[in-house]
């Protein structure tokens, strides 16, 4: 059968078929380059979110659900590159920022489980809404929050954690509004875990303010964990009778306490009690289970102090506030456990309360409030105060309110937004729906306790303020600025108060030498014999080069006084780093000490450029001081020689260490003159190292002169970091000097 088509019919098919092709390579396109679209989040979402919509992905899409599909293992390797790219804090701001080419040194996602392993051993307490999964950036906040946490450390692929779950869940349930119960998977989290001193699984800590963390060590059943948990629960429990009750009741009443009451049918007169206590105003709760009582004496709470527009500038004036600003009385802001706030708060001296923005809109538009939302003002007005934009949780808020108050950062707007003036400001633009802008907060509050009185911190929400953050050229969030009166230098860094001070730092003392092309005659190429140089070629516009900065300037603080580190900027000297054969950004090259055989110049082609690969890779150029000593000069020189001694027992072949190698010449020349330092190849001489007892490669041992042949055991040091062993040997030393001179001034008494 033939169907006839006119021209016009033709054209008009063509264009629409033409157009859907367009449409799905588009939508392919998007795919490949949004992570966010690929799982099926927004850009707000948590850690929890995307770890629950890859799962669902991975039970869908894994390839061995799929054997028919020739296309399963790239459709999963995409998710997965997505996944682990948007859970790590870091790599998600560099993502955001820079999109793909920001992470051309960061190759996840090559590798995947079973689908085995994503259906019954992957985000384990997820789906528990009375469990609270903790990650990295909200651990400390919430332990840290005043409340009582009950939390279980676990490995995803450990049986005893899976045979746990169904117990924590039940036990959870139970003590649902008592205390808080919390989970955090050391797999993602395994720095965390590594800092709280977690090396077994699971393990159950009990944390509370004040108190050092105790661990669990009972039976796993729902009883036990009560019991336990139930003994660090704070109970103040006073018995009234007949003749302390009035005066206990209107003691609290003029110190605005309240009192939670038990009756007992002892006394014949305690019915009568209760009909005049009635009478009286008080309320009976009709229940004896403890989650009934808790919800029904909070929301007979007293709600919060309702600040008035005249009295406000005086009150912040004078103490520090919790403020929630509303919009009416029917806001929903104060949920009912937040009247616990009070008490939390009670030993920082912050006083809570609420202000309803309908009253007064001209104020809270002059604090930048046009939404429901709570700050901390500091006591000094409302000039210097912090709008919260974590999450509306007790803990984090109690948090942001102890960090806040005790820090220097504030909010800023157009205002009082530093403007070319005298003192330096670090400015902070964000938007309170991104996730690595809130995980940045805290660190910035941390920061500026470290820097008060040298640098101002402030915080710019860009939803709100779009065109100064427009007019700063603001492309991603965070963007983190140094403003120096006319200079003005961006944060590169990771997201914790230590990166933060490091880069304040550099800015102070640059690690780093900007070279033009007359410098770079100068210090490099007439460089001196034995001078070493690092040079990174780069454009400012290369997201890669973005990338790597932060990491070079580490690399250069960890390399000072060896190598010479510099940058020359190829968009500012493009005719020069053309004349250098510069091809592509960044170009790393290392420039050795000057000898007739050596080349001009090395260039970096390994994979990682992060500062300790790229600090490895340079310190394998530098002149070998240690020495390599065989059988024979290892029995003249170490062991019957009157020389302290240092030795690396290595194989060639092992990994580690060629990786300690470039480590243990730092640690030589650190304790030259006082130590000296060799290595044994325990591949060509395996007696030496059988009978030195060498079990592992690398082997650091010790070998102190004490004016007798030395054992060929030495002495055994944990530690493959240069200055770590560097300070254990010195502390050797002077044990020994010390020991030197008690022996000398026995001598001279026995004199």
């Amino acid at each position: 059968m033939e169907f006839l088509v006119s021209k016009g019919d033709y054209i008009r098919y063509l264009k629409r078929s033409l157009l859907l092709v367009l449409v799905c390579v588009i939508v392919l396109v998007c795919t490949d380059q949004d992570y966010y679209s690929l799982l099926g989040v927004s850009k707000e979402a948590s850690s929890r979110e995307i770890r629950q919509a890859f799962k669902k992905l991975a039970l869908k899409l894994h390839p061995d659900k799929n054997q028919n599909d020739p296309n399963a293992h790239e459709n999963f390797l995409k998710i997965n590159r997505a996944y682990e790219v948007l859970k790590d804090e870091d790599l998600r701001k560099k993502y955001d920022k820079y999109g793909e080419k920001g992470l051309e040194d960061q190759q996840q996602g090559g590798r995947y489980e079973s689908w085995h392993f994503y259906r019954y051993d992957f985000g384990i307490y997820d789906d528990d809404p009375e469990i609270i999964t903790l990650d990295r950036g909200e651990f400390d906040a919430a332990v840290n929050s005043g409340e009582l946490w009950f939390v279980n450390f676990y490995s995803p692929r450990c049986s005893h954690c899976h045979d746990l779950a169904p117990t924590w869940r039940e036990f959870a349930k139970e003590m649902d509004g008592v205390i808080r119960i919390g989970a955090v998977n050391c797999g993602d989290n395994r720095m965390l875990c590594r800092i709280k001193g977690i090396n077994s699984y699971p393990s159950l800590y009990v944390f509370k303010t004040g108190m050092q963390p105790v661990k669990y060590y009972g039976d796993r059943s729902k009883e036990s964990l009560k019991n336990f948990a139930m003994q660090y629960v704070t109970s103040t429990v006073t018995e009234l009778w007949a003749g302390n009750f009035v005066n206990a009741i209107e003691t609290s009443f003029a110190s605005g306490i309240g009192w939670l009451i038990t009756f007992c049918a002892e006394r014949g007169d305690c019915l009568s009690y209760q009909t005049r206590l009635k009478l009286a105003g008080m309320l009976f709760l009709n229940s004896l289970d403890a989650r009934e009582i808790y919800q029904e004496v909070m929301q007979h709470l007293p709600d919060f102090d309702t600040i008035s527009a005249a009295s406000l500038e005086d009150r912040l004036a004078h103490h520090r506030w919790l403020l929630f600003f509303q919009f009416g009385e029917s806001d929903k802001s104060n949920v009912q456990e937040f009247k616990k706030l009070k008490f939390l708060l009670k030993d920082e001296h912050i006083q809570v309360g609420k202000f309803d923005c309908l009253s007064s809109p001209t104020i809270c538009n002059k604090l930048y409030v046009y939404q429901p939302c709570l700050a901390v003002f500091k006591g000094k007005g409302t000039g210097d105060y912090e709008i919260h934009h974590g999450k509306k949780i007790l803990y984090d808020i109690v948090a942001f309110a102890k960090e806040s108050v005790n820090s220097h950062v504030i909010t800023l707007g157009p205002q009082n937004f530093p403007d070319k003036e005298k003192e330096p400001w670090l400015v902070d633009f964000f938007a309170p729906w991104c996730p690595p802008c809130r995980a940045l907060l805290p660190e910035l509050r941390k920061a500026s306790k470290h820097l008060y009185g040298q640098l101002k911190f402030g915080t710019l929400d860009c939803t709100v303020h779009e065109g100064l953050c427009n007019m700063h050229n603001i492309r991603a969030y965070p963007t983190t600025v140094v403003f120096n009166q006319s200079d003005v230098h961006e944060y590169e860094g990771h997201h914790s108060a230590e990166q933060i001070l490091e880069f304040i730092e550099d800015l102070r003392n640059p690690s780093v030498v900007s070279l033009t092309p007359e410098t770079f005659v100068e210090l490099v190429q007439r460089r001196k014999q034995e001078e070493i140089w690092m040079v990174d070629f780069y454009a400012p516009w290369c997201g890669p080069c973005q990338a790597l900065m932060p990491e070079w300037k580490k690399m250069a603080r960890m390399l000072s006084g060896l190598i010479s580190v510099g940058s020359v900027d190829c968009q500012k000297y493009y005719s020069f780093c053309h004349q250098e054969s510069v091809r592509g950004y960044p170009e790393i090259r290392l420039f050795p000490q000057k000898s007739n055989t050596a080349h001009q110049y090395y260039s970096y082609n390994g994979w990682h450029r992060d500062s300790y690969s790229l600090r490895g890779w340079a310190l394998g150029y530098l002149p070998q001081v240690s020495v390599d000593l065989t059988p024979q000069s290892f029995t003249e020189k170490v062991l019957n020689g009157k020389d302290h001694w240092v030795i690396d027992f290595y194989a060639p072949w092992c990994g580690p260490c060629q990786n300690f190698a470039p480590e243990f010449e730092i640690l030589a020349r650190t304790v030259k003159g006082k130590v000296k330092a060799g290595k044994v190849d325990c591949q060509m001489y395996a007696q030496t190292c059988q009978t030195a007892d060498i079990r592992a490669y690398p082997t650091v041992k010790f070998y102190p002169y004490q004016g007798i042949k030395k054992n060929v055991l030495g002495e055994y040091i944990d530690s493959r970091d240069a200055k770590g062993i560097a300070d254990l040997l010195n502390e050797k030393l002077e044990a020994i000097q010390n020991k030197g001179k008690r022996k000398k001034s026995r001598n001279k008494d026995e004199l």
